[in-house]
């Protein structure tokens, strides 16, 4: 199997939860403490070996674009002012960056967390991917890389599929989806199906998926027939269509690794006040602030 290098970022949307503050830039420019959340997400990625990019907008959005494109009135500005350090991480990360490739999601696609793969088939091609949600955060220890077990686990088991999962409280299963695991299988963690946003009292586990996931090509066509359904194209369809006849697996987050989805304000706060605590530069202060009354 070749190396996995390619992966899609999913950035559409209007993102309605945070007008006016997103009006005129993509909500992955967030600061997340002192860089954008696409940052995290793409220092993640080339961690684990990724270095060829997709990143599907919202069909005339251009602030992602410009944000990776250069800015020599700023670097002249910041090499007067002796602040060149200001983009270091910015310049870091693009050296390791060999293709960086924009798709806006035009509404010849259908709406939907599926469609951006269809939207980037051509970079795609044959070749495996990594696909992500771009307002979802991994936070792990120093010493983890759970994006690259995903990978490795793809190798190991040549599965057509492997996605991140997460159990949660049971009160709280009716906003994500459910996994049932198929029993009695060779393979850990096969899913046999997963139900999207089931009553408790419905749900076959607590495990929900979440938006890391790890495919093979093949997953394209299983999009082109998945039926939209409730007036979108439904990532969670199309998983279920390909684990009838292939292995997909729901690989658990490990103990001290955790996901925070940051699509709402209070959830981004929750993202910026778990990694301010984590971070040496800002923890003392943040402690401080937390302890007042």
């Amino acid at each position: 199997m070749p190396k996995i290098t390619k992966a899609v970022l999913a950035c559409g949307g209007w993102s309605t939860r945070f007008l006016p503050t997103v009006k005129i830039y993509a909500k992955q420019l967030l600061p997340i403490l002192d860089k954008p959340q696409i940052l995290w997400i793409m220092e993640e990625l080339t961690s684990a070996g990724i270095t060829d990019f997709a990143i599907v907008h919202r069909d005339g959005e251009e602030s992602l674009k410009r944000f990776f494109e250069p800015d020599l009135t700023l670097d002249n500005y910041l090499a007067a002012a002796g602040k060149e350090k200001a983009l270091e991480g910015l310049k870091t990360l693009l050296s390791k960056v060999k293709n960086l490739q924009f798709f806006p999601q035009t509404q010849s696609f259908p709406y939907g967390n599926g469609s951006p793969i269809l939207v980037s088939e051509s970079f795609i091609g044959s070749d495996p991917f990594v696909y992500l949600y771009a307002d979802d955060l991994v936070i792990e220890p120093d010493s983890g890389n759970y994006l690259a077990s995903l990978i490795d686990i793809f190798s190991q088991t040549q599965a057509a599929a492997v996605c991140a999962s997460k159990e949660v409280p049971a009160d709280q299963i009716s906003a994500y989806s459910s996994v049932k695991f198929k029993p009695d299988s060779p393979v850990p963690n096969q899913i046999e199906t997963v139900i999207e946003k089931p009553q408790p009292q419905d749900a076959p586990s607590n495990f929900c998926l979440f938006g890391r996931f790890v495919f093979s090509p093949e997953i394209i066509n299983v999009l082109k027939n998945t039926p939209v359904a409730r007036g979108e194209l439904w990532l969670t369809d199309a998983i279920n269509l390909l684990a009838r006849s292939k292995t997909v697996i729901a690989q658990p987050l490990p103990t001290g690794t955790d996901w925070i989805t940051t699509g709402d304000p209070l959830n981004w706060l929750k993202a910026n006040v778990t990694l301010a605590l984590k971070d040496i530069r800002y923890s003392q202060a943040v402690k401080e602030i937390l302890s007042q009354k």
